[in-house]
């Protein structure tokens, strides 16, 4: 056990940074984290310049902050740099998408730091299991591209683009204490919401299919497999999707999904309906010129006039 020069204990295998602006006794770095310990060493010292805001009043209740990152070096420089500022109260630290959908039920943090390349569910879905009631305010940690985090700033959501320093953070910080002074929880949950939706855009924009679809339900959020979509329905500004049981509504409009669906198993047959092709039974036409598709549930769909001729093609 290695031993500053007052004798008190530190940490074993210490790192082995060459930074002169903190001690290596409180370093908790193991050494083999050593080739950018430096940096985080730096990153973890507090600001220097004024405060980016006037303290809160004293009688202030502390700020319920939950941390999330599946990197436990990440959490802790997360958790050393929240614990510089003493409004924050770290009320739970999380490794996963679902432990974060779980510690925001059960614990109501007031904010959410929030990795958003985890496996398994990640940040996104982790905001989409939660019901709108539920969203604290969040910042996000990301090594995403450039495209994606303009989406970040036309919504307003703050994110720190790793690696980042302590004053990126404290300003992230400082910025979330203004919203919870300011804003309503209804206007954080537009733009949480507004920011999921583009950032999924973009996604499948790059050519990634759709897999899942999240659909609402009361408090909250599930997923429906694409392989088990029969058809998409759009009846005013509700989008809903049919695959099996009751349909379930769809945050995203028919024209989104169009545009995000995989075009080789799914067409627009209708300004209001999509369908699985693999899923059409037989293709019923009237004496009027109208069309119906047979699906394999029984449930039919109408086809637009302009629209009949590219679906024989595609049915052929």
């Amino acid at each position: 056990m290695a031993r500053d020069e007052s004798g008190s204990r530190t940490i074993a295998n210490a790192c082995a940074c060459s930074s002169e602006r903190h001690s290596r006794s409180s370093c908790r770095t193991p050494r083999a984290a050593a080739p950018w310990c430096a940096s985080e060493c730096r990153a973890l010292e507090p600001p220097t310049e004024p405060a980016l805001e006037p303290p809160m009043p004293d009688d202030a209740a502390r700020i319920r902050t939950v941390i999330a990152d599946d990197e436990p070096v990440a959490r802790e420089l997360l958790r050393r740099l929240a614990e510089q500022d003493a409004e924050l109260e770290i009320i739970a630290e999380c490794e996963s998408g679902a432990q974060v959908v779980e510690a925001v039920r059960a614990m109501r943090p007031q904010l959410l730091i929030l990795d958003v390349q985890m496996p398994g569910m990640d940040g996104f879905e982790a905001l989409e299991a939660l019901g709108d009631e539920e969203q604290p305010i969040v910042i996000f940690a990301t090594a995403y591209d450039q495209h994606a985090l303009r989406a970040f700033e036309v919504h307003a959501i703050d994110y720190l683009l790793k690696p980042f320093d302590a004053r990126r953070f404290h300003l992230a910080v400082a910025r979330a204490k203004g919203r919870l002074r300011e804003e309503t929880a209804a206007s954080t949950r537009r733009a949480i919401t507004a920011l999921l939706d583009t950032v999924r855009m973009h996604k499948h924009a790059r050519g990634e299919r759709l897999q899942r679809l999240a659909v609402q339900r009361a408090g909250g959020t599930d997923y429906v497999q694409i392989d088990a979509v029969e058809w998409i329905e759009a009846k005013g500004a509700v989008v809903r999707v049919h695959a099996g049981g009751e349909p379930r509504v769809v945050r995203a409009s028919l024209g989104q999904l169009e545009r995000t669906l995989d075009p080789a198993r799914f067409l627009r047959v209708h300004r209001s309906a999509i369908v699985a092709l693999d899923r059409v039974r037989s293709l019923e036409t009237n004496v009027d010129g109208g069309a119906r598709i047979l699906l394999a549930s029984g449930e039919r769909v109408p086809v637009g006039r302009t629209r009949l001729s590219s679906l024989r093609d595609r049915l052929r």
